[in-house]
């Protein structure tokens, strides 16, 4: 069984989060196999270290390694992500910011009230359906609590983390080579290519040649061995996501704090982030070079973060927002920007790395360069790309600023796939959201619960001066037993900086 573990040797050619993350989980997953691995990474490319937040899958990524929380957490400036709260994307009175939050096993409990209220009054009845008051997560957000239950609270909670990403890509360069993975420096200069046309050896500038049966491209938007060497297509998104550039402002952090939630926070053109680490607050406005320039891109910025006159320079970057056809090739794995990019509204990044690393790991066990195993993966990873590709465009199509030309255009372009149609059809007609999500099959990648908090978060529901008072629909949920139920489980939690104190 799995012969061709069998003396594989994998290079992966650059290094960064997604290279290293790669790398790590490779060694972990086949450190019992005759596998050999080796990174090369270029002296001169940086990793942008502009504080990065991330999904739930980060946490299983640490436990699946077992490298505990003590040990990363504090050489990275980590802190803990409760959810992402959003602001100004709504001027619908009451509905000006939502929290979208992680999971905790609690939730089961306040969820159907949630569902509930939201379906009456999508019905037109004038009933409460701000998802904020029905979550944990939003209420330890608020109180600025940790998502760390204390031991007599036996529940399962939820969390991703805010970190360093230059300084995180340096901690898992030292697992790596505490696993046995080599580490090398140097440029390509050629990626040779066999006869039948899959990858041979990459060959440095100093003369060095690198043979592999399995070559990983983490190499960001250039894409070396995947598009340019293999040619392998990419499929921009530019049609119904906008925003292809960011400009990046580091603050000192909050006085009153470390927060335990990202921010997006909506301007003229774009968005902010903020993100909070333990020694600054991570800033960056994503926005469309179609609606705005960088010079005014960073003045917005630098006014919203009271920074007009500041000495500290910012950062400018450009992102090529989509994906490629196929992220396994004969013998090719993209991984991060080489595979594609969703803008990081909603923190997906490093939840796509690891599902494209684990994903690939489970069907090369099962088949190894087999075609219809290569085939099955890209289809599972193009899924996925879409699928949150979908949910972000939500956000755009459904805002309710229509202040400014970008946010109607967001608002008014229809280029959207058949499965987002399908999903709002169905909210805007009232019928159940659950079951078209079933019928989908897409609620593993965004549950039922994250798209009513969208939908209803924004208040796309009927205009509130044609809702109806009714009697019977308000006692169908006892909201101040859901306030009670929820603020008695905060009870539980300590707060935010007590927790880092300890991490």
């Amino acid at each position: 069984m799995h012969d061709h573990l069998n003396r594989l040797r994998i290079v992966v050619l650059g290094g960064g989060t997604a290279g290293w993350m790669a790398a790590n989980l490779m060694a972990h997953r086949w450190r019992e196999r005759n596998v050999e691995i080796t990174v090369l990474e270029s002296p001169e490319i940086g990793i942008v270290g502009v504080g990065e937040g991330s999904t739930p899958q980060l946490k299983a990524f640490f436990d699946t390694l077992e490298i505990p929380e003590a040990q990363w957490m504090p050489v990275c400036g980590a802190t803990y992500k409760n959810g992402i709260r959003f602001c100004g994307w709504s001027r619908q009175p009451g509905f000006d910011s939502y929290f979208h939050p992680f999971l905790s096993a609690i939730d089961q409990h306040t969820e159907p009230a949630f569902f509930l209220n939201c379906s009456l009054r999508r019905g037109g009845f004038d009933v409460p359906a701000h998802p904020d008051r029905f979550f944990l997560a939003a209420e330890l957000a608020r109180k600025r609590l940790a998502p760390l239950p204390a031991h007599h609270f036996p529940f399962f909670v939820s969390y991703g983390y805010h970190f360093d990403a230059r300084v995180l890509g340096a901690f898992l360069c030292r697992h790596a080579l505490q696993l046995g993975v080599r580490h090398l420096q140097g440029k390509v200069r050629q990626v040779r290519l066999a006869g039948n046309g899959d990858v041979a050896a990459l060959e440095t500038e100093d003369g060095r040649v690198l043979e592999a049966d399995l070559f990983v491209d983490s190499t960001g938007f250039r894409a070396l061995i995947l598009q340019q060497a293999l040619g392998v297509a990419f499929r921009a998104f530019a049609d119904n996501l906008f925003n292809d550039a960011a400009v990046t402002l580091p603050t000192p952090p909050a006085p009153d704090g470390v927060r335990c939630n990202t921010t997006a926070t909506a301007l003229d053109c774009g968005w902010v982030w903020d993100i909070p680490l333990r020694d600054r607050t991570g800033n960056g406005y994503v926005y469309s070079t179609a609606f705005c320039s960088p010079d005014a891109a960073e003045r917005e910025l630098r006014a919203h973060l009271g920074m007009l006159d500041a000495p500290v320079q910012a950062r400018h970057l450009k992102m090529r927002v989509g994906r490629v056809e196929r992220h396994w090739c004969r013998n090719c794995l993209a991984v991060g920007l080489s595979q594609g990019f969703i803008e990081p509204l909603e923190a997906t990044a490093l939840h796509l790395v690891l599902a494209t690393v684990d994903g690939f790991m489970d069907a090369f066990e099962a088949s190894g360069f087999d075609p219809a195993g290569q085939t099955a993966f890209n289809a599972a990873i193009n899924r996925r790309f879409d699928g949150v590709r979908d949910y972000i465009v939500c956000h755009y199509r459904m805002n309710r600023c229509r202040d400014t030309e970008y946010w109607r255009a967001n608002a008014e372009h229809h280029h959207l796939s058949d499965s987002l149609k399908a999903i709002l059809t169905c909210w805007f007609t009232g019928r159940d959201l659950r079951q078209e999500i079933e019928r989908q099959g897409i609620g593993d990648i965004y549950p039922p619960l994250s798209w009513h908090c969208l939908l209803a978060g924004y208040g796309q529901f009927p205009d509130p001066a044609k809702l109806r008072r009714d009697p019977q629909a308000d006692a169908r949920v006892n909201l101040a037993a859901v306030d009670d139920f929820v603020s008695r489980c905060a009870l539980n939690f300590s707060s935010h900086g007590a927790a880092l104190a300890t991490r």
